[in-house]
């Protein structure tokens, strides 16, 4: 057998719902740079979904749809209630959170397109509410229920603080949420696709994907690259703070890609945000900071910034908590896992590759006593 560890280079599917190639990202056939400065997240999402942008009814119809199901069980409500909250990590409440709205969906276990296609629609209104009632519960305050005249973005604000979030917020996070939505057969992608192909529901495989993308060499990067920063502590220090991971042959979080060589298409559209929210709000200091850190990492190791690097410095300009991020992550990339799941159910095949075993062999069995 040849082994490719990490399935590096491997293809494992074929797949409309996006692509890269030669560095670009496009949903669709739709380029990165083009969606990041046109699109709203809810067009993304209908985009993955039908494999085209939608006209004004479309989209007037996704987005009732979405703010219809945006509520969640008051089960949950009260499971949350239940945690050991200061030591429940946000993306483990998530990950449970999915999973128990699975025993309230009745149509759980019902495997006809139509069923599929009405969880995703509940699944994608719901992750924002969970995240934000999480938040509020482990801080001692009562869940803000969504409002019905706010987008995906501005509700996940609002339901975060009870405030109606500003413009720019809204924009920043809106355009965290496209940027984030799809990216090919990453890690928890392809772990929605392996658990989806035993034939398994929806809930059991964006439970996995949440698994998946909890990992901090995959969605939890970016709550590392603020970790990071926090420890560098100031402009002054990112110098020294560099040489010493060099020598140390530390990794510094929030660099190079698996997939792109010349760069993430991505970076540049959240390190312009991250300015502008630098600018508005007068805290400099983190921007600064990374800024420092991309032209020292990328001089010395060519290694381009990733998603994740400005992504970090964006949200703690909102005053978003840092492990909060990652489920930030999950509430665009659950539109993806979707995207993916229902293609995988239109022409399904087990996922079952082999392993090259390199244990002993031809061993014979030995009795207990003789042991």
């Amino acid at each position: 057998m040849t082994v490719t560890r990490g399935l590096e280079g491997i293809v494992a599917t074929q797949s409309k719902v996006s692509s890269i190639i030669d560095d670009q990202l496009t949903y669709v056939g739709y380029g990165i740079d083009d969606l990041a400065e046109n699109a709203s997240f809810e067009e993304i999402i209908y985009l993955l979904w039908h494999s085209k942008l939608p006209n004004s009814e479309e989209l007037s119809t996704l987005k009732q749809q979405l703010v219809d199901n945006a509520s969640i069980p008051q089960a949950v409500i009260d499971h949350f209630k239940s945690y050991p909250i200061d030591k429940v990590h946000p993306m483990a409440a998530l990950r449970t959170a999915i999973s128990m709205l699975g025993l309230f969906d009745e149509e759980a276990d019902v495997m006809d397109k139509d069923a599929n296609y009405r969880k995703a629609i509940r699944l994608q209104a719901k992750f924002p509410t969970i995240v934000a009632a999480f938040q509020r519960i482990r801080k001692g305050q009562e869940p803000i229920a969504p409002r019905k005249d706010l987008n995906l973005a501005a509700n996940f604000l609002y339901m975060l603080s009870g405030k109606e979030p500003n413009e720019i917020s809204v924009e920043a996070i809106d355009k965290a949420l496209v940027l984030h939505a799809d990216h090919e057969l990453n890690a928890s992608t392809f772990t929605a696709r392996v658990c989806v192909a035993t034939l398994s529901d929806v809930y059991s495989g964006i439970t996995a994907a949440i698994g998946a993308l909890k990992g901090p060499l995959h969605g939890g990067a970016n709550e590392a690259v603020m970790k990071m920063l926090t420890e560098i502590g100031s402009l002054e220090n990112v110098e020294k703070y560099v040489e010493n991971a060099f020598a140390n042959k530390q990794k510094i979080m929030g660099f190079g890609h698996r997939v792109y060589r010349s760069g993430d298409p991505r970076a540049k559209h959240l390190k312009k945000m991250s300015k502008q929210l630098a600018d508005i709000t007068g805290d400099r200091k983190w921007y600064e900071m990374s800024v420092k850190l991309e032209e020292m990492v990328t001089s010395k190791k060519d290694l381009p910034p990733n998603v994740d690097f400005y992504s970090a410095s964006t949200y703690h300009c909102l005053g978003i908590d840092h492990d909060l991020f990652t489920p930030i992550f999950a509430i665009s990339r659950v539109s993806g896992w979707l995207a993916h799941i229902l293609e995988q159910y239109d022409n399904n095949r087990l996922i079952r590759p082999r392993a090259d075993y390199i244990g002993p062999q031809k061993q014979q069995w030995i009795p207990i006593e003789k042991r």
